[in-house]
């Protein structure tokens, strides 16, 4: 442990926190140089607490200093970190910020087990160290990017007796639905997050974890282990999460217990994080049984907000009512804050009171399989079909041009009756916007940066439904049990699309495409970034391409879409109408 005065701040590195088991972890502190009893923002995560942001993301860091000059205005930018508070815009209004680097990663030891019961519990026993130091007033919040606001829905499932409140800002909360299995499909993100994000942080690398820019040290601790050590220290996150196909034990011990969330909480969600950086806020917010929770939505990329002025200064007022007891600090805001999406990336503020929408005008357009078109009234055709193969390019259904700017806002649901010629099939569904001129309209999403409307997943066999969490516009399913198909047999498939906002222009169209791949945007490659293994194709990063769940055998057959009297597919979507 070292301790020193630096721009401003009072700085302990290294600081012990040590776990139940004896595993000493390690923090960096920062705090006001006033002496005093401070509240404290908290961070536990995996990406080196001594690794600079412009070192270990350039590519992200770079796009957001040119684009948001209000980021790095106000700040040496020294102690910018991946997804966690710069404490230099923090410290200075009265806040101790802490950052404790998790089991396995960085500067702290031990064996590498992403979001398991034993991370949860050092997060646990870091929060309820943090509430009795010296320099702490006894009230620890909670705020961070994705991984340190999807570990904050676990620990605050265990009642820490300090913590006050928290703000998860673009974090998944179902392990199983949210993250690793998107309607019951794998998703291969975190096999690739962990060789490309973590193995590169993994305590005892050396000097392949870089050194701080700030103290000259190692990022990854002193030790410097071999590669067969460093092996056996962690796990092999992506066969053990390809080992839990169904909804078990495993994924819901990484999971939330939504009736245990009784803190104030801020839920901030991203409209185009559809793999991973959207759903958990809106479940969050709609589930936990804290009664002071509020929800936020906005777009661009999944980091940027959080450091803009927009963003930080949202957060501070939250913690500045919750942690300093300055009520009127929050007293204005609303318990719903939109950024309603426009195409062109414009978006609009808008207050609400809940969610969804009370004032929807939820509105059925029916699949209509002789032109392909999406319509309002239902129509009743004799029993046909459409076919694709379900590795192509797959059915879209196009709605005629709007007479007026329409507003989808809210989460959607699609009902299908599906075959398939072989004892499985892979539902991907695709929302989409379209100009006057038929040039579909995408968005700057959490990472690709030509991400469409919005997106569902569902794996046929997986199509049992839970009856009392289910509701016609978010069906929720078990995956506790593999219903395989019978080829040819059609069966009914209700299919939840995730919450999204866009206003079409008159002379728009919206259009529903389904087919049995991943969405890849027509109009070009969106180029690579420096923490990501694969070309950006309009999904990002959130893929679904392991051969060994999806073998080629049972989802690259032909998928057939059924209608007819007893048939009608549709598509159901939420139109807000405009307030007079």
């Amino acid at each position: 442990m070292r301790s020193e005065m630096r721009d401003g701040m009072q700085i302990d590195w290294d600081v012990p926190i040590a776990a139940d088991d004896g595993v000493v972890l390690r923090a960096d502190v920062f705090r006001p140089s006033t002496p005093g009893r401070y509240p404290v923002l908290l961070t536990y995560g995996p990406y080196a607490k001594g690794l600079a942001f412009q070192d270990g993301y350039p590519s992200a860091w770079q796009r957001m200093a040119e684009r948001h000059p209000d980021v790095t205005v106000g700040s040496t930018n020294a102690y910018q970190n991946w997804e966690v508070v710069d404490p230099e815009k923090w410290v200075p209004f009265g806040y101790v910020c802490v950052r404790v680097d998790s089991r396995g990663c960085g500067a702290s030891p031990g064996y590498v087990d992403h979001f398991s019961p034993r991370e949860t519990l050092d997060f646990y026993q870091a929060i309820e160290w943090a509430g009795v130091q010296p320099w702490s007033s006894g009230k620890v919040g909670l705020n961070g990017v994705s991984y340190f606001g999807m570990n904050q829905w676990q620990v605050a499932s265990l009642q820490p007796p300090h913590l006050t409140a928290m703000c998860v800002w673009e974090g998944a909360a179902d392990w199983y639905r949210d993250a690793t299995h998107h309607g019951g499909i794998l998703s291969t993100f975190w096999a690739n997050w962990f060789d490309m994000q973590v193995k590169t942080v993994q305590y005892g690398i050396g000097e392949r974890g870089r050194r701080s820019r700030v103290t000259g040290h190692l990022v990854c601790g002193p030790e410097v282990l071999s590669e067969a050590q460093l092996q056996r220290n962690r796990c092999d996150f992506g066969a053990e999460i390809r080992a839990h196909p169904l909804d078990d034990v495993y994924h819901r011990a990484r999971s939330p217990q939504w009736d245990k969330i009784t803190v104030p909480l801020l839920t901030a969600a991203n409209w185009g994080g559809q793999g991973l950086h959207t759903r958990g806020n809106f479940e969050g917010f709609v589930r936990a049984a804290s009664q002071e929770k509020f929800l936020e939505a906005h777009g661009i990329e999944h980091w940027t907000h959080f450091y803009t002025d927009y963003g930080r200064k949202l957060q501070r007022r939250f913690f500045d009512c919750y942690l300093k007891g300055d009520r009127q600090a929050w007293s204005d805001q609303p318990r719903v804050l939109l950024q309603v999406r426009h195409p062109g990336e414009r978006f609009v503020a808008r207050a609400e009171a809940e969610w969804p929408l009370q004032r929807t005008t939820w509105t059925k357009f029916h699949l209509d399989p002789v032109a392909c078109s999406l319509v309002t009234h239902a129509n009743s055709p004799a029993n046909m079909t459409r076919s694709f193969d379900a590795l192509g390019d797959g059915v879209t259904f196009l709605s005629r041009p709007f007479a007026e700017a329409t507003e989808v806002t809210g989460p959607s649901a699609v009902q299908l009756v599906v075959s398939s010629s072989t004892v499985d099939a892979d539902l991907f569904l695709v929302l989409r916007a379209f100009s006057a001129d038929m040039t579909e309209i995408v968005f700057q999403g959490a990472i690709d940066p030509h991400t469409p409307v919005a997106q569902g997943w569902l794996r046929a066999s997986h199509r049992k439904l839970d009856a009392l969490l289910s509701t016609p516009y978010r069906p929720y399913h078990t995956h506790d049990e593999v219903q395989p198909l019978t080829p040819g047999v059609p069966v009914e498939l209700d299919i939840e699309l995730l919450p999204t906002s866009i206003v079409v222009p008159a002379g728009g169209r919206i259009a529903l495409t389904v087919l049995g791949r991943d969405y890849e945007y027509g109009g070009g490659s969106g180029g690579k970034l420096s923490n990501f293994k694969n070309e950006l194709r309009g999904c990002g990063p959130f893929l679904h391409d392991d051969p060994l769940d999806r073998p080629a055998d049972i989802f690259g057959g032909t998928t057939t879409l059924h209608f007819g009297v007893a048939m009608q597919p549709h598509l159901l979507l939420p139109v807000i109408p405009q307030r007079s």
